[in-house]
């Protein structure tokens, strides 16, 4: 039915800090603490349980029809009181009236009912197959790259095969060397699961298998690097992809704005562009002189992220005694990659023209920056006998990172046309990169997202901002959007 009480009963901005954690689904009564059956007040945003449990979300309303009613006593002129009389069912996503003791079918004028629907049933979780937690962070990060996941989501259906394989759909994939399973299709179907808001949490059974016949050295259930696991996606997907432009029988066309330019392909080793080098691509220059004769020597790299140390005089522990170390930011890091590097003795460069190695510097200048800058912390260093993690905090820009200043030549690039603004962040927890756990952060429809395997919550920018990133996901800007002034 039509109710008429929406607007006086739904709170004008619903902010996501209030909001229980975990999802909806299994969110507690604020009362009995039970999770069957958890209905949210539209007025105040307060969890209880519907009335075939223990009914308190009715008890809630009730109690405010008393309040107001008591109160309108004394105040014979006052305008009509907000009852909380409208609350949403968590698990199906419905609305329920207690004034009118009906379902409701309407929203208000500003679509305040169906904007708290899509905040609430958006995000799927994915479930861990055993120490998955690094495949689960990189895809959920993947997820939220609006250009990249749309580009997957939106590919052609393909022809099915007849045999062992019949009712699956298959990309040739010779470029891996086994037709049995793709890499492309299975990923392309997990991306489809994510935020359709069906169900809490998806098991990505499919794609493991995949990558488990393509990428053997990700076979087993011991724990990854999340940085090298995208590294190996990223570079399969492409040769996938490649494969499927140059003969496949279905060939995959670029879709939702992608183009795939032939400038696109000098940001890729491996020939013909695919879109994952038209969107993460991007080219360094490596400058390279000779200290003795002074000859430079210059060469062009291909990039799909950068490592990037944390600078060591932000790696010192000090006692309690000692004065604090100073706030390491992305932009050390980013300076700390571009400055002018000497070469040490185990580095030592052959030139051409004295004939022998020699001292050197090196230099690296990017020369085209991708549509999205993939930016990942070296936290994990080799020592004698084991790896180990730099725990150093490094403080990053929400909005507006400025990279103007690293490109070769800055003059070309048009005033604001090199701003990033965060769109995803990976982080580990642990000591170890064989040990912790990886969750991973995303923002989708101007929400940030909490990923931890099957679980997914609301978060906010404050949280984000205090995350130990390890990698770090920049999207291109393409409109006007306040810059973070503070780095």
């Amino acid at each position: 039915m039509e109710c008429p009480h929406l607007s006086s009963n739904i709170s004008g901005a619903f902010d996501s800090s209030r909001f229980p954690n975990g999802t909806p689904s299994s969110w507690c009564c604020n009362v009995c603490r039970s999770n069957k059956s958890p209905w949210i007040c539209l007025t105040c945003l307060v969890v209880h349980c519907g009335r075939y449990v223990n009914g308190h979300a009715k008890k809630h309303f009730e109690e405010n029809q008393v309040l107001c009613v008591s109160q309108r006593k004394g105040e014979k002129h006052e305008k009509e009181k907000i009852h909380h009389s409208v609350c949403m069912d968590c698990s199906s996503y419905s609305v329920f009236c207690y004034r009118c003791d009906e379902f409701v079918v309407n929203d208000t004028k500003l679509g305040q009912v169906q904007k708290l629907r899509e905040h609430l049933q958006s995000a799927t979780g994915l479930r861990n197959l055993g120490n998955t937690c690094f495949m689960n962070a990189i895809l959920q990060s993947l997820s939220n790259i609006e250009q990249f996941s749309c580009y997957f989501k939106e590919l052609p259906a393909v022809a099915l095969r007849s045999g062992k394989t019949a009712g699956r759909r298959m990309y040739h994939t010779r470029s891996q060397g086994d037709n049995s399973v793709s890499l492309v299709e299975e990923f392309r179907k997990t991306l489809c699961s994510l935020w359709q808001g069906n169900q809490t949490a998806f098991s990505p059974d499919s794609l493991f298998y995949a990558i488990w016949k393509i990428m053997p050295s990700f076979r087993g259930y011991q724990q990854q690097d999340a940085h090298e696991f995208m590294r190996y996606l990223l570079d399969h997907l492409h040769r996938e992809l490649q494969y499927s432009r140059n003969g496949a029988s279905h060939p995959v066309s670029p879709q939702d704005g992608v183009r795939l330019s032939s400038t696109d392909g000098k940001c890729c080793t491996n020939g013909t562009a695919s879109v994952v080098t038209s969107i993460f691509g991007g080219i360094l220059q490596n400058e390279v002189n000779c200290l003795i004769c002074g000859t430079e020597s210059r060469k062009f790299d291909p990039f799909l992220d950068l490592s990037l140390d944390i600078p060591s005089q932000f790696r010192q522990k000090r006692n309690k005694d000692q004065e604090p170390v100073p706030t390491c930011t992305l932009r050390d890091c980013l300076h700390s990659f571009t400055d002018l590097e000497e070469l040490d003795d185990t580095e030592l460069y052959y030139c051409h023209k004295c004939k022998k190695r020699q001292k050197s510097t090196k230099k690296f200048w990017i020369q085209k920056l991708p549509k999205v800058l993939c930016l990942h912390l070296k936290r994990f260093h080799w020592t004698a006998f084991l790896r180990n993690k730099v725990d150093t905090y490094v403080e990053f820009p929400l909005k507006g990172l400025d990279m103007r200043g690293y490109l070769l030549e800055p003059e070309k690039s048009l005033p604001g046309s090199c701003l990033y603004d965060l769109v995803a962040v990976v982080v580990h927890h642990g000591s170890g990169v064989g040990s912790g756990h990886y969750t991973a952060y995303g923002s989708h429809e101007g929400h940030w997202y909490h990923f931890n395997d099957s679980t997914v919550t609301l978060t906010n920018e404050d949280t984000v901002r205090k995350a130990k990133a390890y990698i770090l996901f920049y999207v291109e800007r393409t409109g006007q959007v306040p810059s973070d002034t503070s780095l």
